[in-house]
């Protein structure tokens, strides 16, 4: 890949060269160097905006991403270079080593704010909250949510060390049946003792006892293994899932995860075929799909 590092920029730039902010217009608002044009790689319109810009694919362009340490200028010379641009580098370092070097740089009156996390507890916001589940048969697949009671989670040093999620289990509803009588059928017949229980277990509960982070994370959105006890129909069992954990510019928290469950570890055991057996049209997968979208604000 052709680079082009901060002091050969200088005597460039006197050539004829064009220099293009890659990142978004959030961070080209923020902070980019004078007289740089904006061209975000990360839209659709990414080539469109370029051609506005540089009609002519013989400009010599040098591309500068935030570090330099990533794939976003790299991926946006590809892109160029596919296009039919035939002079394309990218800046070493990207905007960091452009204010280390002491370039010009132009910042708006309202730089972005970066994203960040105070210590302590944040309460899970139940109605800005969900899980969906997905089941599946020989047939079909069915999807629905479960509403989320409520929760916490805690961080420390802008990292999250623990937490607890609660599930509505009565909430337990369909989103793909349109006929109002098979709906009615399936969701009677997960609340009922053949999987849920809702009626002795009305709640079920995540319980997070230790947040292992992946370290080539994206900083403004961390991920790494949540670590803890499920505990569903009264039964609690260790489980770890891939999960991320994104502080937001107003201070609340976003969380995701996704996992598949072995249903029949917690006597969800309806349609085994593990634990029954001939049971034709009624065989139902052991693995239910579960994943959680949580919002969770400062106490």
């Amino acid at each position: 890949m052709k680079t082009t590092t901060c002091a050969e920029l200088k005597e460039l730039l006197s050539s004829g060269a064009l220099v293009i902010d890659v990142m978004t217009p959030e961070d080209y608002a923020a902070c980019h160097l004078a007289g740089a044009q904006n061209a975000c790689i990360y839209e659709m319109v990414f080539l469109d905006r370029i051609a506005e810009l540089v009609p002519d694919r013989n400009t010599e362009l040098i591309l500068y991403d935030a570090t330099g340490s990533r794939l976003t200028a790299e991926v946006a010379r590809d892109r160029l270079l596919q296009a039919g641009y035939r002079n394309v580098s990218v800046l070493e370092g990207g905007l960091a080593a452009l204010k280390a070097a002491g370039l010009p740089v132009e910042t708006g009156t309202d730089p972005c704010p970066e994203a960040g996390v105070a210590h302590g507890s944040y309460s899970i916001d139940k109605e800005k909250s969900s899980l969906e589940w997905i089941g599946r048969n020989l047939n079909n697949r069915h999807h629905g949510t479960i509403d989320v009671q409520g929760g916490e989670l805690v961080m420390s040093d802008g990292r999250l060390v623990s937490g607890s999620i609660v599930l509505d289990m009565t909430s337990i509803q369909n989103r793909d049946l349109q006929d109002p009588y098979w709906l009615d059928l399936l969701v009677r017949h997960l609340k009922s003792e053949d999987f849920f229980a809702v009626e002795r277990f009305p709640t079920a509960s995540f319980r997070l006892t230790r947040w292992e982070p992946e370290s080539t994370g994206a900083p403004e959105a961390p991920e790494g293994t949540a670590i803890g006890e499920l505990t569903i129909r009264g039964v609690t069992r260790p489980v770890g899932f891939p999960a991320i954990v994104a502080p937001q510019e107003d201070g609340s928290i976003k969380a995701h995860a996704h996992l598949d469950i072995d249903r029949t570890l917690w006597d969800a055991g309806y349609g085994s075929g593990k634990l029954f057996e001939r049971l034709g049209m009624h065989l139902v997968h052991d693995l239910v799909t579960l994943e959680l979208f949580v919002l969770a604000v400062k106490k």
